[in-house]
């Protein structure tokens, strides 16, 4: 079990965790690097752009491999070979010639270094302290939000000062040494011990089973709905300022700091609120926050403040519904499987930072993503107010026979 290591080792283990994560969301500035790259390439800054939708997919993928990495060759050296290919992939976009290479090295390999890291990392240590999982998965969430705040200004001051290829150079040496640091901190989690009775919903679910149970299923489509949500808002929030909302070019700017506080706050109230009640109830509570703020965006008479105040509440939702889920996976399907289970149901990250934008252009701009999401919201808002552990149905109707 986790008490198996030392308080020592398992509080290296969730600094490690802490720094390499706050490195990995480092990712998260690319728009700052659009612009000079178009410029570079000679290409639309929305061709340059695409590259970002190819980390996120190559992202979701690589977390939904990763389990398997750390089974054959241990958290430490995969998270010291994620921040090795990092750097490298950071290197080598440097000095991408072409639209082709900077999807290969930025959208494919770095998208493939930070996935491999960030999942794995945050797995093992929400097993180190299965207490306190809302707690820590808000501590490791909430430093890779940190990242892209921290790295802002990072990357801002290097592509200010020392030019497009200097900045990724030092960005990619940076964020390496990190990420090797925090590896070396790093040691995996005990097997947890097993529950012996068969029916209990606190069994331990391999994949193969998980995905057998309507529950995974269940989760995945609540899952997709608040990244779809989340990332299409997040992505565009200027855009929808200035062409929806009719704001000027500044107060639509102000959109991404209004994101970036309610993003972070959302990660922390409702991760360490899901140490205190039950999850699925945590998560009603950001469901019906984003549905609060995709009402405001279709029904009311926005201005800057209630615009402001619709696109927090779909980064809230999205930032806590992304911390409290790996808990909440491990809730349903236990902890020993707990990077493959979340890992496949955690491809809909990258599925969901595509939707939103395809719906946009398919049938017509903004309104008709948000058409979508509200609909998809009620959905889940459903699922999560009646869904029930694996196992409680069978359990129940083994007592009723037996009585």
């Amino acid at each position: 079990m986790a008490t198996q290591l030392s308080n020592r080792s398992r509080m290296l283990t969730l600094i490690g965790t802490v720094i390499t994560q706050f490195a990995l969301g480092s990712v998260y500035t690319w728009s700052l690097f659009n612009a000079q790259l178009a410029d570079k390439l000679e290409q639309p800054v929305s061709k340059v752009a695409f590259s970002f939708g190819i980390m996120s997919l190559a992202l979701a993928v690589a977390s939904s491999l990763s389990g398997k990495m750390q089974e054959r060759f241990g958290v430490r050296k995969v998270t010291m070979a994620a921040g090795v290919l990092l750097g490298a992939s950071l290197l080598l976009t440097a000095h991408a010639s072409n639209l082709m290479l900077l999807y290969v090295f930025a959208g494919l390999l770095i998208g493939f270094a930070d996935g491999t890291g960030y999942l794995m990392t945050l797995s093992n240590c929400v097993k180190l302290f299965p207490n306190r999982k809302g707690l820590v998965s808000a501590c490791a969430i909430g430093a890779y939000g940190l990242g892209s705040l921290g790295f802002k200004y990072i990357n801002m001051y290097l592509l200010t000062h020392t030019g497009l290829e200097h900045a990724f150079d030092i960005w990619g040496l940076i964020a390496m040494g990190m990420v090797i640091f925090g590896g070396m901190l790093m040691q995996d989690a005990p097997v947890q011990q097993a529950q012996s009775n068969a029916t209990s919903s606190n069994r331990d679910y391999t994949l193969a089973e998980a995905v057998r149970q309507p529950q995974f299923w269940m989760l995945a489509l609540v899952f997709l709905t608040v990244c779809m949500s989340g990332l299409y808002v997040i992505g565009v929030a200027k855009d929808i300022g200035q062409s929806y909302v009719h704001l000027s070019v500044a107060s639509a700017a102000s959109a991404v700091a209004v994101i970036a506080v309610a993003n972070l706050s959302g990660r922390l109230v409702l991760g360490v609120l899901s140490d205190k009640i039950a999850r699925t109830k945590v998560l009603a509570i950001a469901l019906a926050v984003c549905l609060v703020g995709v009402c405001a965006l279709l029904f009311a008479h926005l201005n800057a403040l209630s615009f402001y105040a619709a696109i927090g509440c779909v980064a809230f939702c999205f930032g806590g519904t992304i911390t409290v889920f790996p808990s909440l996976v491990s809730d349903f399907f236990g902890l020993n499987n707990l990077t493959k289970n979340y890992g496949l149901i955690y491809l809909n990250f990258g599925f969901g930072s595509f939707i939103g934008s395809i719906v946009a252009s398919l049938f017509g701009g903004f309104s008709a993503t948000f058409y979508l999401m509200l609909a998809l919201l009620i959905v889940s808002m459903a699922i999560i107010l009646t869904i029930r552990m694996p196992g409680t149905e069978s359990a129940r109707g083994a007592k009723l026979s037996q009585a």
